[in-house]
């Protein structure tokens, strides 16, 4: 059975959090190992630009055959894995280096957007079998998050390939606040840090097994 590596990116904190959730479930993962494959850990910076050549750099090492970058989604009661890059940047509030893009590409002269090579669906259904809230998201914002998928799909899209010298696939997913972030804004949802694990060995593992997404409604009215 072939080796399988599987790179999975974090965020560090920012706009004024202590931590983030996503290198904090992603680094718990980092030497896993399911079947055949196993999770190698990065954290990756809140800065655009930085954050893809980050990213780039870690893929050119590992020559992964699946990538999945996540973040925080600050309000979000769900897992969400992400449907759609688009090829904008436009910061609400600056980045962790004060760069504050407004209405530029991320790549310019690409394309418009790119589509997860996730089975967002499948994901989706067997997040929810093991008890975990978790739905299809239509947008990944416009900030880093966005950023990073947009340009994590369009290295695929352009030039990807694994150390087999196979294909490579790829996306982005969206996890809630911690316990002790929600705390700050009354309100607000989260999910315990056991939750977020235990749901990213579950997208990893049916990303790995799924070729082909399930066809189900995971569609919104808007």
């Amino acid at each position: 059975m072939k080796s399988v590596k599987v790179l999975l990116t974090g965020f560090e904190p920012f706009e004024k959090e202590a931590l983030n959730p996503s290198w904090e479930a992603v680094r718990a993962l980092d030497g896993w190992k399911t079947g055949a494959a196993t999770v190698h850990a990065r954290l990756v910076p809140c800065v655009f630009g930085d954050a893809i050549d980050v990213l780039n750099r870690a893929m050119d090492e590992l020559q992964p055959q699946l990538v999945l970058c996540i973040g925080q989604a600050g309000g979000r009661a769900e897992f969400t894995p992400e449907r759609i890059a688009i090829n904008v940047d436009d910061a609400r509030v600056p980045d962790n280096n004060d760069r504050q893009p407004i209405d530029v590409p991320v790549v310019p002269g690409a394309p418009a957007a790119y589509f997860s090579t996730l089975p967002v669906k499948a994901i989706v259904r067997a997040l929810r079998a093991a008890g975990v809230p978790a739905s299809v998201s239509n947008s990944a914002g416009t900030f880093v998050c966005n950023h990073i998928f947009y340009g994590l799909m369009h290295r695929i899209a352009t030039h990807a390939t694994a150390a087999d010298g196979g294909e490579v696939r790829g996306g982005f997913i969206h996890i809630p606040y911690l316990p002790a972030q929600a705390a700050r804004f009354p309100g607000a949802p989260s999910m315990s840090l056991e939750t977020l694990v235990a749901a990213l060995r579950i997208a990893v593992a049916t990303a790995l097994a799924v070729r082909h997404d399930v066809a189900e409604t995971g569609g919104q009215l808007h």
